[in-house]
């Protein structure tokens, strides 16, 4: 995606917003707009990814990920394919007494779990019970969820 015509509009924006005030208030807003091109470049970039991240979290089925090449910004979708199933996790009745519990999520984490619990093929009660297993006691005999790992994952792409 070029960036350069929405650059080019602010310019005009600002150009024609100067002009009334004559030469001298005309030249400041042409040094300005020149000066603020990396800035609002930036702002710009910014923007794409919130919206991108935005967009993910909302489809559910694909990723959208902003890539930049040189001073352009490409948005990359990717789907998302379900991880192969796994054999169904041991349960809590296979580890002992059961006890039941309330839990009490915002509406867009319990919409992650389900999602999660789905494309591994497990209930979100199995899906629960290994993740706090594997957060809780470290060395549990349940497996942590397939392909994934607790923590912060940072991925990107550059190019000098």
């Amino acid at each position: 995606m070029d960036l350069t015509p929405y650059l080019e509009s602010l310019r005009r924006d600002l150009a024609a917003a100067a002009a009334p005030g004559g030469p001298e208030i005309a030249k400041a807003a042409e040094l300005l707009a020149g000066s603020l091109d990396a800035s609002v470049r930036l702002s710009l970039m910014e923007a794409l990814a919130d919206a991108a991240a935005g967009v993910t979290t909302k489809l559910g089925t694909a990723s959208v990920e902003v890539r930049l090449r040189g001073r352009e910004a490409d948005l990359v979708v990717t789907e998302v394919r379900p991880a192969a199933a796994a054999p169904p996790p041991p349960t809590a009745a296979d580890s002992g007494e059961l006890a039941r519990i309330t839990l009490r999520l915002p509406e867009s984490l319990k919409e992650a779990v389900e999602r999660a619990a789905a494309g591994e093929g497990i209930s979100v009660n199995s899906w629960l019970v290994r993740a706090i297993a594997a957060a809780a006691m470290p060395g549990s005999h349940l497996p942590p969820p397939a392909g994934r790992a607790f923590g912060r994952r940072v991925t990107g792409f550059a190019q000098a």
